[in-house]
């Protein structure tokens, strides 16, 4: 999938975001990994997100998140393993 953001770190260790993505969450004052993931369903609605940014910021998110965290919809997802 091609890279419509350049990304760089930022306060939130581990995460990747594109600057103008850290602009916002520092002015909203989101400062750690839980308020983002908390709002992550209303990106949206924040000034200064479009939909393809919070498209970016839950695809970050999804790769810092731990696995028991990561959820689609109801369904949880796992990491793959071999069953006996």
């Amino acid at each position: 999938m091609p890279r419509f953001y350049d990304t760089c770190a930022g306060p939130i260790g581990g995460l990747y975001l594109p600057p103008i993505a850290w602009d916002v969450l520092q002015r909203e004052k989101i400062q750690t990994l839980e308020q983002l993931v908390d709002m992550a369903d209303r990106l949206e609605q924040v000034d200064g997100i479009e939909p393809r940014m919070a498209e970016v910021i839950r695809e970050a998110l999804a790769q810092v998140a731990p696995p028991e965290e990561q959820t689609i919809g109801e369904m949880l997802q796992v990491p793959w393993c071999a069953f006996a």
